[in-house]
C-alpha cells in the first residue's frame, strides 16, 4: 500500500467513525426529546384526570352542602311548626270526609288522604325528642 492509500484508508475510517458518532448523537437527542414529549403528555393526562377529580369533588361538596343546609333548616323547626302541621292534618281529614260524601269527590278524597299522611309524617319528624326518649 502506498502512503496515499494509507491516508485515504485512515480518513475513510475517521469519516465513518465521525458519521457514526453524529448519527448516534442525533438519534440520542431525538430519543431524549421524544421521551420528554411522552412524559409531558403523560403528565398532562394526569393533570387532566386530577382536574376532573377536583371538579367531581367540588360537585359532591355542593350536593353535601345543600343537604346540610336543608337538614339545618329542618332542625330549626320546632313545636309551633309541628302544631301547624297537625292543624293542617285535621283540616285535610275533614276535607277527605267531606269529599267522601260526594260521588265525584273520590279523587279529591284520595289526594286529601295522601296529603294528610305526608303531613303526619312531617309532624312525626318534628316531635320533641323528650317524647321519643321516654317511649
Amino acid at each position: 500500500m502506498t502512503t496515499i492509500q494509507i491516508y485515504a484508508l485512515i480518513s475513510i475510517i475517521i469519516a465513518s467513525a465521525l458519521l457514526y458518532w453524529v448519527g448516534y448523537r442525533s438519534g440520542l437527542i431525538r430519543g431524549i426529546e421524544e421521551g420528554k414529549a411522552i412524559q409531558k403528555s403523560d403528565n398532562s393526562e394526569a393533570i387532566q384526570n386530577l382536574k376532573l377529580s377536583l371538579v367531581q369533588a367540588h360537585d359532591e361538596h355542593k350536593q353535601l352542602y345543600s343537604h346540610y343546609e336543608r337538614a339545618l333548616a329542618a332542625s330549626k323547626l320546632g313545636e309551633p311548626e309541628r302544631q301547624t302541621l297537625l292543624a293542617i292534618v285535621e283540616k285535610l281529614r275533614i276535607a277527605a270526609e267531606t269529599f267522601a260524601a260526594f260521588r265525584t269527590g273520590k279523587n279529591l278524597e284520595r289526594e286529601s288522604l295522601i296529603l294528610r299522611a305526608q303531613a303526619l309524617a312531617m309532624a312525626a319528624l318534628l316531635e320533641p325528642k323528650e317524647l321519643e326518649e321516654t317511649a
